[in-house]
């Protein structure tokens, strides 16, 4: 049962990190946003475009960057993978921009950091089957 807790500890823990990356206060303040990535971080967005940890924080919080929409997260789950690293799947509705998103993160000495993320838009159409 102690490993069972672990492992739920685990993927709540990164779940928890994921929420707080895609609020729209953390995304607007750079410190908050480099605080959850690891300095290894990379991502390949749903625009295509592939992203550090520098030009992430960047892009988002640059001066005169439209402010961060609100995004609403949907089907998210889980799996620990191994001792020190969670993968999380989850689907994202931002004003009508959907996309299928895949999360690593990984455990550091300054906890839960986002190692990897992955972005695919999808439509309705594509949801349906």
């Amino acid at each position: 049962m102690g490993d069972r807790t672990h492992l739920l500890s685990a993927v709540s823990a990164a779940m928890e990190a994921e929420l707080r990356l895609l609020d729209p206060a953390v995304r607007s303040a750079p410190a908050l946003m480099a605080e959850l990535l690891h300095p290894g971080f990379r991502e390949f967005g749903s625009s295509g475009r592939e992203w550090d940890r520098d030009s992430i924080v960047a892009a988002l919080t640059a001066k005169g960057a439209p402010g961060p929409r609100p995004i609403t997260t949907s089907k998210m789950k889980g799996v620990q993978l191994a001792p020190d690293l969670v993968h999380l799947t989850f689907d994202t509705d931002s004003n009508g921009r959907r996309a299928h998103r895949s999360s690593l993160w990984r455990l550091t000495e300054k906890g839960w950091l986002l190692y990897f993320h992955q972005g695919t838009p999808f439509t309705s159409e594509d949801d349906a089957g």
